[in-house]
């Protein structure tokens, strides 16, 4: 009976279109969760690889697995070498206290950065370190005059801390995953007569004339003036390098050190990667250790980041 196939009435304060209340069942859905890119799930084949790995103890450096997705992260990123953490969080706060080795120090970020908003002050909390924020711009970047201005120039002034890194974030979560520009990052380049300008010259000495011989300035530009590391939180970097068709290596030739996620559209179930100069790395490690991340048999894990 036709009776017997009509709805339910609405509850109250609710209005329904023709056609758009409940009905029966069809058959199995698929839901499509669109809430992160971390709630992807191994595959057969990362599993397979997981299954089968090579092992061996990764705190005393034996685990081949995690050491070739060690070698790899280190090639793909341009730099010395890398390491295998177990999360995005704790490899930025390692290349924070990398960086930032004596305590008071600062460093400077993003006021809308995923190291200063969802990372539990870690820098702060764990490592001492102070954070002084400027502006992102709509596109993730900063006005380069803000972050000029916030280099503390008065230290070794004993009132003032010491600036002692800048972070950034590519692709930049908060501003919807916008891509850094790669002008931003490069370094500040010379003009036709080969002379390399510095920051610290006065606005006015840049007439129009002078200005249409010099490319953009720089961050790398910037910190090199003031002799400060760059650290990137590339949690989804190769999102970065494919959007602007370049190689990882490319993008990070401008930073000193990178955090990299493997569980962030990358689909291993856990991991992160952090890369830079040797010694930074020798460091990493030991902080890592008393951060609680040393893992043992942790080549199960590096097998899913070599699929990614």
């Amino acid at each position: 009976m036709r009776s017997a196939l009509l709805l339910r009435p609405p509850a109250a304060g609710r209005r329904w279109y023709r056609g758009s209340g409940p009905r029966a069942e069809t058959g199995p859905h698929r839901v499509v969760d669109l809430r992160s890119d971390t709630v992807s799930r191994p595959g057969a084949a990362m599993r397979a690889a997981m299954g089968s790995a090579a092992l061996g103890d990764d705190v005393y450096g034996e685990d081949p697995t995690v050491n070739e997705l060690q070698r790899r992260a280190a090639q793909l990123f341009g730099m010395e070498a890398a390491l295998f953490v177990p999360t995005g969080t704790m490899g930025n706060l390692i290349s924070v206290m990398c960086h930032c080795w004596e305590r008071g120090t600062e460093l400077i970020v993003g006021d809308r950065a995923h190291i200063h908003i969802f990372e539990q002050g870690g820098g702060a909390q764990i490592a001492g370190v102070h954070s002084r924020l400027v502006k992102n711009l709509p596109d993730g970047t900063f006005d380069l005059n803000e972050l000029e201005s916030s280099i503390r120039h008065d230290y070794p002034d004993p009132h003032i801390t010491k600036t002692s890194l800048i972070c950034l974030e590519n692709t930049h979560n908060v501003k919807g995953g916008r891509v850094l520009p790669l002008p931003f990052l490069r370094e500040m380049t010379m003009n036709h007569s080969g002379l390399l300008f510095s920051t610290l010259l006065p606005a006015s000495f840049f007439c129009n004339s002078l200005c249409a011989t010099l490319l953009p300035l720089e961050v790398r530009g910037l910190a090199d003036t003031y002799k400060l590391p760059i650290h990137m939180d590339g949690a989804r970097l190769m999102n970065a390098a494919v959007a602007q068709r370049v190689q990882a290596s490319d993008i990070l030739r401008h930073c000193d050190s990178v955090s990299l996620c493997l569980s962030k559209g990358l689909g291993s179930p856990v991991g992160s990667i952090i890369g830079g100069r040797k010694d930074f790395i020798e460091r990493a490690v030991r902080l890592r250790k008393v951060l609680g991340g040393g893992m043992r048999q942790a080549g199960v894990l590096a097998a899913a980041g070599l699929i990614s």
